[in-house]
């Protein structure tokens, strides 16, 4: 087997998981709605998060499925087509496509409903931990997101026992990411000003 086929294959998956993990679909959404431009409103991010400040909630949650999705089905077409280290490249590729469009200037969402679609396709029973652990944070906090920082992190711990260690490495990358790109609601954390679940303005 030609050496380079591996590498060659692993970056058409990654082109393929950030061309799908591109697609902005809480601005699409929004848009064919008729509802104001999603990034003039709000924290300006394009996920379901901000989506629901639009007071549409069936909108905020075609967006959190969408945007999941994207990384689901970018994992599981490299797996399909090549092989099991593409799929973890098309991880990468639908994750970073989905912080930075190309086409919204690399200003995306925070990667949360993605993280989550990505792992669902690598490690299914990683990402039953991610959904318990978010409910239960979310649950006792009303914090959105730290619901997600803290799941973000026990998905990667769990992967690398019920998953494989190059998943866990991968998920691990992913979860540093989400937490770079909430660094403005780890600062509101700790301040105390971060906005809760269900509560106005």
């Amino acid at each position: 087997m030609n050496p380079s086929l591996p590498a060659l294959s692993s970056l058409a998956a990654l082109l393929l998981g950030y061309a799908l993990g591109s697609i902005p679909f809480g601005l699409l959404l929004t848009r064919m709605a008729g509802t104001q431009d999603i990034r003039s409103i709000g924290s300006g991010n394009i996920g379901a998060t901000n989506v629901l400040r639009t007071g549409r909630k069936g909108l905020a949650a075609a967006t959190l499925l969408g945007d999941a999705l994207k990384g689901t089905v970018a994992v599981l077409l490299a797996l399909a087509w090549l092989g099991p280290e593409a799929a973890l490249a098309a991880a990468l590729g639908a994750f970073l496509g989905h912080l930075f469009p190309v086409w919204l200037g690399f200003k995306g969402g925070k990667g949360v409903a993605t993280f989550l679609g990505v792992t669902l396709a690598l490690a299914w029973p990683a990402a039953l931990v991610f959904a318990a652990v978010w409910l239960a944070v979310a649950f006792l906090t009303r914090y959105s997101s730290l619901a997600a920082l803290v799941a973000s992190v026990a998905t990667a711990l769990s992967a690398y026992f019920l998953a494989s260690t190059p998943v866990g490495v991968l998920l691990s990358l992913l979860a540093a990411l989400l937490w770079f790109m909430h660094r403005a609601n780890i600062s509101r954390l700790i301040d105390g000003t971060e906005g809760r679940i269900g509560k106005k303005g």
